[in-house]
């Protein structure tokens, strides 16, 4: 009996498309896991079928596509594309301003933060301490970062100042909204509003 041809040995004719030859060969690869013998039949065959197609494609006679020739090339490559494409989408200033925290610096400065918030909500006659607590944390969180203690300043005092503006914002709202506001400003849920956005300053830029 006859040694099979290549395209035999795959299951495939030698009309199949270069997705179908390289479907078969994976599909028998998963076959025969274990049998080294039997794989190696496989390869063999499979790079026997490509190089067919290659001396047809210098022939002129079919187009073979690099991503046959050299998909393990392709697919090292497309990482690498991707992350440039990404970087050329987001402007430098912005690069270089937002901060990518790991998971556990996030939960641990928001459990700080929220942990300020609870005791306000217990103690809201302190307000300017929980406050002041905030803008210290937030000083030491971002100067950790980039050891750049001016930087660090600024940008808590930027987020206080926002969260200000932005408690402030919705106090008016709620007032024209016909709720009455009674007590000093920030109210717990105000403070509550601050100290988040401290803690998005703090934890997400740089």
């Amino acid at each position: 009996m006859s040694e099979p041809t290549p395209y035999e040995k795959l299951g495939v004719n030698d009309e199949a498309s270069f997705e179908t030859v390289r479907d078969a060969r994976d599909r028998l690869l998963r076959e025969y896991a274990g049998d080294e013998s039997e794989q190696e039949a496989i390869e063999v065959a499979y790079d026997a079928i490509l190089m067919d197609r290659l001396r047809a494609r210098k022939e002129g006679k079919i187009a073979v596509p690099d991503r046959i020739r050299y998909p393990e090339r392709l697919a090292a490559a497309a990482p690498t594309s991707t992350q440039t494409n990404t970087q050329r989408r987001a402007p430098s200033w912005l690069s270089k301003l937002l901060d990518n925290p790991s998971q556990k610096d996030i939960y641990t400065s928001l459990g700080i933060y929220a942990a300020l918030g609870a005791i306000s909500f217990f103690v809201p006659i302190a307000t300017t301490t929980w406050l002041s607590f905030g803008l210290i944390v937030s000083v030491y969180w971002l100067t950790r970062k980039e050891n750049r203690f001016g930087r660090g300043v600024l940008i808590s005092l930027s987020g206080i100042s926002l969260g200000v503006i932005l408690a402030a914002i919705s106090r008016q709202l709620l007032v024209l909204s016909g709720f009455a506001m009674n007590g000093l400003f920030p109210s717990p849920v105000e403070l509550g509003i601050i100290l988040l956005v401290m803690w998005l300053h703090a934890c997400f830029l740089r």
